[in-house]
Order: structure tokens, then sequence, then C-alpha cells
């Protein structure tokens, strides 16, 4: 239990800046709809003009931007890659950070398995992670409730956000899983990113291209899209399904690597 406390102590700084850094994105991307609401017709017949591969990276697709869910669609792509880039790099460093400042021998040395070691660990990320989607929520909640005129899309956003948590603890498991296994501790957190870019830039790829849709299966940046999630059927079965496989995939690889892990000490 004191290693769990000593985690999050340890990563309280880097949350606070991270929450910080997710309400001035939705406070600033739903504060520019303000600006373009009173002609917000004419921005949706001007993206559709763009071409798609544009359309693809700045995420509009098929929403409607001039309303505040729809505009909040967009913004969600970004959310989803912080939340995302967040995740991977908690994963990454709170399983290698013993190796990177030479404390591992320390740790080992305690009268506590590694089993239980990485499970403290992975719960002390997990809350992290928890404390970043409840922060995002609620600003995410009160800003379109704002510029809605007054009229919530709570429901939505909720069920928009626990796409995200999952999304989260994917890429959380992955950056553990990750740098349990290298032997390069200072590669972890490079390696895990990597892998982070190279499914988001697919999924662009796959908007830019529907002869591609069918590996929308490999990028869960796919699995929890908003123009889906919010104005569609809600979170599909095979998505979920997926998610919880690479979940328990990657999960089982962190603690199989982390038990029989050389430790640099």
């Amino acid at each position: 239990m004191n290693l769990f406390f000593r985690e999050l102590k340890a990563s309280r700084k880097s949350l606070i800046l991270w929450c910080i850094g997710i309400l001035l994105m939705v406070a600033g991307g739903m504060s520019k709809f303000g600006g373009i609401s009173s002609s917000g017709q004419s921005m949706n017949e001007l993206m559709g003009a763009m071409p798609k591969a544009l359309q693809a990276i700045m995420g509009t697709g098929s929403l409607d931007i001039s309303t505040a869910g729809g505009y909040y669609g967009v913004l969600f792509l970004y959310l989803m890659v912080m939340a995302a880039i967040h995740a991977s790099m908690l994963g990454s460093t709170i399983v290698s950070k013993e190796e990177l400042e030479k404390t591992a021998e320390f740790l080992l040395v305690k009268p506590i398995s590694r089993n239980k070691v990485i499970t403290w660990k992975l719960i002390a990320a997990l809350v992290n992670v928890l404390l970043f989607n409840i922060v995002t929520f609620v600003s995410s909640a009160a800003a379109v409730e704002y510029y809605n005129d007054g009229k919530n899309l709570n429901g939505d956003i909720a069920i928009l956000l626990a796409g995200m948590f999952i999304l989260q603890l994917i890429f959380l498991f992955l950056g553990s899983a990750i740098a349990s296994a290298t032997r390069k501790p200072k590669s972890a957190a490079s390696l895990s990113t990597a892998v982070l870019m190279g499914t988001f830039l697919l999924s662009i790829m796959i908007d830019m291209s529907t002869s591609i849709d069918f590996l929308k299966y490999l990028t869960p940046f796919k699995y929890f899209e908003a123009k889906q999630v919010m104005f569609g059927g809600g979170l599909e079965a095979v998505f979920l399904i997926l998610s919880a496989a690479f979940i328990l995939i990657f999960l089982f690889a962190t603690y199989k690597f982390y038990k029989d892990k050389d430790m640099a000490v």
C-alpha cells in the first residue's frame, strides 16, 4: 500500500500539468465554436469543400460543426490523442522509472514480490488515468452546455468519455508491457509513443481511403469515434471485445515480462 501512495505522490505534478492541459484544450477549442456559431452552416460548406485528406486530419468527417455537440465531436479527436499519449507515457514510465533513476535495487530488496510491485504500480496508474478522464468529462460537459444554450449532452459525453477511458487503458497497458519487455528503459516511452502515433496515422489514412476500411480493427482510434458513439449506435460490441482482448494481452505481457525482467540497477 505504501508503494501505491508513493507512486501517486511521484506522479501528482505530472497529472496536474496534464489536467491543466486538457482543461485549456477543451476551453480553447469550444471557445472557437462561439466565434463561428453564427455562421455554422457556411463553415460546414467550407469544410465539405476541403480535400478529403484535410478533412481526415482535422477530424471533421460527417459531423455537423454548426452544433455544439458536433463541434465537440471534432475536438474529441484531439482529446483522445492527448489522453492516449498521457496514458502511454504513464504506463511506460511508472514501470521503468526505477531503472532510469537507478533505484531498482532499493525497490527489489523490499519484502514484496514483483507481482505485488507491478500491481500497486498499475493501480496507481489507473487512478491517474481515471482522474484525467473525470477532469475531461467535467470540463467537456460544462463547456458544451455553455455553448449549447444551456442544453446538456452529458449522457452522450459520458458514453464518449467511457470509450476514451477504454482507449486510455489500452495504451496504458501497452506502455507498461513495452517497458517491462525492453532492456533499454530509456526507449520505453519513445517506443510506446511511436506505436501510438502509428495507429493514429493509420486511422487518418482509413478516413482518407475507404478501400482500407478493413484495417480499422487494428487502430483503437477508430473504435470510439464521436460520429459513431454520439450520433450513431453508441459503443459497438466488436470494438469493446477487441479492446478487452488488447487490454488483457498487454496486461498479461506486463506481468510476464516484469516478473522475468533483468533489472538494471
